[in-house]
């Protein structure tokens, strides 16, 4: 009875054991509905589960019981979660679909008008060390970027300029704040620099158009340089170079470092030993200390502080066409500050968040032929914004800011002065929706109110991407973009309304290891630019009736695989571009618009003896000026610009590096215009005289020593 009663409760065991199996199948797609295998499915906190096969279906039993989470697992795809009740009935889920997940590094970007220094990013065209050791850049940030498509070389200018545009239409950005006078002010033809160390940055935005609605007020480009977060050693940097020297201290740990950097520069004892082209009577001089500190707070945030004074000048005669003499003395004496601090924070909800806020103030104080005119510029800019990551296919950037610039100008032995102040608010708004890791869609808007002219307005800016092949894409952008007039014409007159630019974009990047190449065709309109009566050093009534348009193509194509032990990059840029502004009267090609511009640089590393030769060479094919004794304007051309450049980098010791380099090898005598006399001689020509270069050739020599524990630190690791 006991064996009977046993086998009974056996039966009823497996019986009800077999009975509370639930069998669970189906099948997994992708988004394209193809069989998806290698799919993880299981039941949240148990052991029961199964893999999708090769044709996407799974087929697993659980003894779970009630209420379960079925969870889709997959490496690359969002997960799939379905609430289930496991009541013994089979469970069928048919054609579940995994959306892959995007990331940024297997998401397209938008690359239509985008360049970037970075090493962090796959879109990059440049790394930041590219700054520093392309030749004819001479150290000098902006340098290395007139190597890029979309830029034009202005040899006696030395700022940038790009696709048509004035230098006044770039903006220019240190950690998205603004930077007010980023170039030192010069005189007499003499080409300038940024003020900014290239040592001070991680990586570099620089876009010749299309860009986001974040940046505003210039309408052809921004450039945003990002500096660098925490230093990750302590060191000491000595620099002496052929016309200065300057030390640099970096304290570091773990969550702060702080770097005091100080420099000077002298040009006077170098002109006497390279033959000059113009007549100094005092070389270009300057000094500046400069602090950068960096700390990551307790709440995970990090805090940057900036800060930089420096004072500068020079002395020089300028010859005058149909005079005799010297010319016109010109004194000009320079002093500059900036500083600003940000703070930014990623929540793990999402959220990203920035606050900064900048100040920039520069004056000049100009003898000129006898007359003693001071001019002082202000700018501050407050800012803040919010990154919402909503899911991996939807973001937004929105943000507020807040920007007063001031400008005055006068002449002291006349006590005479005229200045402004404008206080200028945005908003901006900017969504990213990605439909598929190979479509990306962006649209933005930014409105703007001036408090100096009484003007407001709203700009549309919008972009999208696709993903051709593994290694090639298309991008489209376009928007309408505005600036305030600049401040020597809003002085003069405080109702003049913004310039307006519309830009089309057209790109196409192939990028892969060791190889990138790169298309563009843009088309930009203008409207509202500033024409004036007089000459441009004493314009008269500026009002807005000018216009134009600059259309054209870029071509970039960088290898280091073609040759070996070579890395070298070829652009070619094309730009035909006619406006109606300052004096001219009709449409013309602006003077700092050459049509063809080209550029080649290649580096040469040499391990065996520790160096790196490197190469550049830029040419276009002339400027356009305006010849009086012809009938019309911008009515001739310049013969066309070159410029070979060489440089070579000697590390006897990880902690030891000698770079020299010279521009103009060949000393080719380039010419960017002619100065005319205002009236014509005796025979009824007006005279003329050449506006070239400073002096056939510039030679760089420098001698860089890093003091640190780590013997194998040097000035290449700030980069």
């Amino acid at each position: 009875m006991t064996r009977q009663l046993y086998l009974t409760a056996l039966f009823f065991l497996i019986h009800w054991g077999a009975f509370s199996q639930t069998i669970i199948s189906g099948k997994v797609l992708d988004e394209k509905n193809l069989p998806l295998p290698g799919v993880n499915i299981y039941i949240n906190g148990s052991y029961d589960g199964a893999t999708s096969d090769a044709d996407g279906t799974f087929e697993f039993e659980t003894e779970e019981e009630g209420s379960q989470t079925l969870i889709y697992q997959l490496m690359g795809f969002k997960n799939q979660e379905f609430t289930i009740v496991c009541n013994s009935n089979p469970i069928a889920f048919q054609d579940v679909s995994l959306r892959e997940m995007i990331t940024e590094m297997n998401a397209v970007t938008i690359s239509a008008g985008a360049m970037q220094a970075s090493d962090a990013s796959k879109a990059v065209v440049l790394k930041p060390l590219d700054i520093v050791t392309t030749p004819s850049a001479m150290g000098d940030i902006i340098g290395a970027f007139q190597t890029l498509p979309g830029t034009s070389t202005v040899g006696n200018d030395g700022r940038l300029f790009v696709r048509g545009g004035d230098a006044s239409e770039v903006g220019i950005y240190i950690d998205g704040l603004r930077v007010g006078n980023a170039y030192g002010s010069t005189a007499g033809n003499f080409p300038t620099r940024t003020r900014f160390n290239p040592n001070l940055f991680k990586g570099t935005f620089f876009s010749t158009g299309g860009y986001s609605a974040e940046y505003g007020q210039a309408l052809s480009s921004a450039l945003a340089l990002n500096s660098k977060d925490i230093s990750p050693r302590s060191q000491g940097d000595l620099s002496l170079l052929s016309l200065g020297g300057g030390y640099s201290h970096t304290l570091s740990s773990a969550k702060q470092s702080i770097t005091v950097t100080g420099n000077f520069f002298d040009l006077g004892p170098y002109q006497k030993l390279i033959k000059q082209n113009i007549d100094w009577e005092r070389g270009p001089h300057s000094w500046d200390l400069e602090m950068a500190s960096q700390k990551k707070l307790s709440d995970g945030s990090l805090l940057k502080v900036m800060a930089r004074t420096e004072s500068g000048g020079m002395k020089l005669w300028q010859k005058q066409a149909g005079q005799e003499g010297r010319g016109i003395y010109i004194d000009l004496n320079n002093r500059y500050t900036f500083a600003q601090s940000n703070w930014k924070k990623a929540y793990e909800n999402g959220w990203t968040l920035f606050t900064g806020l900048s100040y920039s103030n520069n004056t000049d104080d100009i003898f000129y032929d006898s007359v003693n005119l001071q001019k002082n510029s202000k700018l501050i800019h407050a800012k803040f914004t919010g990154i919402k990551d909503f899911s991996d296919r939807i973001s937004a950037n929105s943000g507020i800011e807040y920007i007063q610039s001031g400008y005055s100008e006068g002449i002291v032995e006349a006590n005479l002065e005229r200045d402004y102040v404008d206080n200028q608010f945005y908003g901006f708004t900017e969504w990213d929706f990605y439909l598929s890791k190979k479509l990306v869609f962006r649209s933005g808007l930014r409105a703007g109110l001036s408090s100096l002219n009484k003007e407001s307005w709203i700009d549309p800016r919008a972009s999208f991407a696709y993903q051709l092949t593994e290694k090639g894409q298309i991008s489209l952008a376009g928007g309408t973009f505005s600036q305030v007039p600049v401040e020597n014409f809003r002085v003069l007159n405080p109702d003049l309304k913004n310039v307006q630019s519309k830009h089309l974009i057209l790109n196409y990047l192939y990028s892969e290891s060791g190889r990138t190449v790169r298309a563009e065709a843009f088309y930009k309109s203008y409207e509202n630019l500033v024409t004036f009566d007089g000459l441009p050093l004493a314009p008269e009534n500026p009002i807005n009736e000018g216009k134009g348009y600059a259309k054209g193509m870029d071509f970039f194509y960088r290898d280091s695989r073609l040759i070996k032990n070579v890395d070298f990059w070829i652009t070619y840029s094309f730009v035909d571009s006619k406006r109606q502004f300052d004096q001219y009267s009709t449409k013309v090609q602006p003077a700092f618009a050459p049509k063809h511009n080209f550029s080649f640089v290649a580096k040469h590393p040499m391990q065996k003896l520790k160096s790196q030769l490197g190469l550049s060479y830029s040419m276009n094919d002339g400027y356009a000026y305006t010849d009086p004794n012809q009938e019309g304007e911008m009515n001739s051309k310049t013969l066309s610009f070159q410029n070979l450049s060489l440089s070579w980098s000697y590390l006897p010791k990880p902690n030891l590096i000698i770079h020299f380099a010279v521009s103009n090898v060949l000393g080719r005598e380039n010419v960017f215009g002619y100065q005319y006399a205002q009236t014509p001689n005796a025979s009824g020509v007006y005279e003329s005289l050449p506006s070239g270069q400073a002096a056939p050739r510039f030679l760089l020599l420098g001698v860089f020593l890093t003091l640190s524990k780590d013997k194998t630190a040097n000035n290449l690791n700030n980069l």
